[in-house]
C-alpha cells in the first residue's frame, strides 16, 4: 500500500546507523511522536485497517513503552478498552506473567489478572516488529486470559527477521516495512 500517509510516515522516521550496536539500522520513532497531527493519522489508518481486516476487537493490548503510545489512542478511537503489558514488578494487582527467549538471554512480561475476560477478542500494538519475542508473550497472555488474539498491528516491521513465523498463528498488520 503506497499512499501519502505512509510515505509521509518513512519520511519522518529517522534511521540511526550502528544504535544500539554496530550494524544496526535502529528506526527512531520519536520524530514520528513530534509531528503534530502524525500520531492521529496513524491512530485513524489503523482503525480503518481494522474495518478492512474484519477484526473487531473488545480490547487492545500493548507492551510498554510504545505500545502504550498509540494502544490507549487507538481503543479510544475505537470505543474499547486498553490492556497495558508491563515489565515484570511494574503492576500493582495480581498479574500473569510470562517468560519469553531473547537472542541473549530471557525476559519476561506481566499483564493484570482481571484484565481481560474470557472470549474477548484482543489485537496487539506495538511500534515495531523485529523479532516477535515481545508480540509472542503478549499473545501468550491473552491466550492465559482465554482471550481470543485477532491479530497485531505495527507501525514498522523489519523484513527478514523471521518474526511472523515466531508470531503464528497470529497474523501482523504493518504500516512501514524497512529490510532487517
Amino acid at each position: 500500500m503506497d499512499d501519502e500517509l505512509l510515505t509521509r510516515i518513512k519520511a519522518t522516521i529517522r534511521t540511526v546507523p550502528d544504535f544500539p550496536i554496530d550494524g544496526i539500522m535502529f528506526r527512531d520513532i520519536t520524530p514520528v511522536l513530534g509531528e503534530p497531527g502524525l500520531v492521529s493519522s496513524i491512530t485513524d489508518r489503523f482503525a480503518e485497517d481494522l474495518q478492512q481486516l474484519e477484526w473487531y476487537p473488545d480490547v487492545i493490548v500493548g507492551p510498554e513503552a510504545r505500545g502504550f503510545i498509540f494502544g490507549p489512542l487507538l481503543a479510544d478511537r475505537l470505543g474499547c478498552g486498553f490492556v497495558p503489558v508491563r515489565k515484570p514488578g511494574k503492576l500493582p494487582a495480581p498479574s500473569r506473567r510470562v517468560e519469553y527467549s531473547l537472542e541473549y538471554g530471557s525476559n519476561a512480561l506481566e499483564m493484570h489478572e482481571d484484565a481481560i475476560e474470557p472470549g474477548q477478542k484482543a489485537i496487539i500494538i506495538d511500534d515495531l516488529l523485529a523479532t516477535g519475542g515481545t508480540i509472542s508473550a503478549c499473545a501468550r497472555l491473552c491466550e492465559e486470559s482465554a482471550a481470543i488474539v485477532l491479530g497485531a498491528l505495527f507501525l514498522i516491521e523489519l523484513d527478514g527477521l523471521g518474526a511472523r513465523e515466531t508470531i503464528a498463528p497470529v497474523e501482523a498488520h504493518s504500516l512501514v516495512t524497512y529490510p532487517a
